[in-house]
């Protein structure tokens, strides 16, 4: 599975995490890096983030970016033997909706965001892994917050899609190739 670009979909505890990572074990690949999206605002996530960090292992570097990914993506685009895992988008787009350094960006400012994003990808040489959310399955939130994070989370997802060489669909830890 040596693409340059794959999207890893599904819900939570799915698997995702683990099918990018797996992928990542590919002796073709000389350099690996986990860009994280998570903020790390009570102790549980912290915890989270430690115990994540040791499954990884010490082959992976950890690079920690809530807001800015399309710049570091730019900046760690490195060579065809490097392997950069994103995870995830989901959570990316959560910083930026709720709140980017206590300033929320309206929809328009995060589509920009996303087509930045999509630029870099394009110009990137490293081998990409992108894990996101499917939020499309469940009920119509309540919210308008809710309704705006799911729009532009299925917006962030095509437009993902689109670009990716391969989709894959996760359930219960198995994979379903889409594309």
């Amino acid at each position: 599975m040596n693409s340059k670009l794959q999207l890893i979909l599904g819900g939570a505890r799915s698997g995702k995490s683990r099918f990018s990572l797996d992928q990542g074990n590919e002796p073709s690949f000389e350099r690996r890096l986990f860009l994280a999206t998570a903020t790390t605002d009570d102790e549980e996530m912290k915890t989270r983030v430690r115990k994540h960090q040791v499954e990884r292992g010490p082959q992976w570097e950890t690079i920690e970016e809530p807001y800015h990914l399309a710049e570091v993506l730019q900046k760690l685009n490195g060579s065809e033997k490097t392997l950069i895992v994103v995870d995830c988008a989901t959570l990316w787009l959560s910083n930026l909706l709720c709140g980017m350094g206590g300033e929320r960006l309206s929809a328009d400012e995060i589509e920009k965001r996303f087509d930045d994003l999509l630029n870099a990808l394009s110009r990137t040489v490293s081998h990409i892994r992108i894990v996101s959310n499917e939020v499309g399955l469940a009920v119509v939130p309540d919210t308008v917050l809710g309704r705006q994070f799911r729009d532009l989370q299925g917006l962030l997802n095509q437009k993902l899609a689109s670009r990716a060489d391969q989709v894959f669909f996760m359930m219960a830890g198995l994979s379903q190739r889409l594309k």
